[in-house]
């Protein structure tokens, strides 16, 4: 019975550990949507057009260029020049739905951008934006607040 005591315990500690994780992630991306909210008036920085496209599922729980870990519920992107910490509201022109996103990774990749695509998102933002299915969209990026410091174009 001890043996099976500890195992029980061992499942009852996993189980919490998953809620604080799920509970994290809700926290953090309500706090970005308020974020969002504060910055709604500020003034435009910089403007992109293109298009947008989300990560695979494999890129979950791995390190970014940044050294952030990412979550692919979290409105988080990569973007290939603008500062870590830069926050984007991207807009899909498809159905006006937008979403501001922080730029956490470089990408997308040069044959891709070749293509046209101008940032990745994560699968979270892109069911917010309404793209999952499709899996490209065309975006507008507009720069809301510069991350720590401005990278040459």
């Amino acid at each position: 019975t001890n043996y099976h005591g500890e195992h029980l315990m061992s499942n009852c500690v996993q189980r919490y550990f998953l809620a604080v994780l799920a509970l994290a992630g809700v926290l953090h991306f309500t706090l970005a949507v308020a974020a969002a909210a504060d910055l709604g008036k500020a003034p435009i920085l910089d403007t992109q057009k293109g298009k947008a496209t989300f990560y695979g599922k494999s890129f979950h729980g791995k390190k970014t260029a940044s050294g952030e870990i990412f979550h692919s519920e979290y409105p988080v992107a990569a973007h290939p020049t603008w500062p870590f910490g830069t926050l984007v509201r991207v807009t899909n022109l498809a159905n006006g739905k937008s979403l501001q996103v922080r730029i956490i990774d470089r990408g997308p990749s040069k044959r891709r951008r070749r293509k046209g695509v101008i940032i990745d998102v994560s699968r979270g933002a892109a069911k917010v934006l309404g793209f999952i299915k499709q899996g490209v969209t065309q975006v507008r990026l507009d720069v809301l607040k510069w991350g720590a410091k401005k990278v040459k174009k």
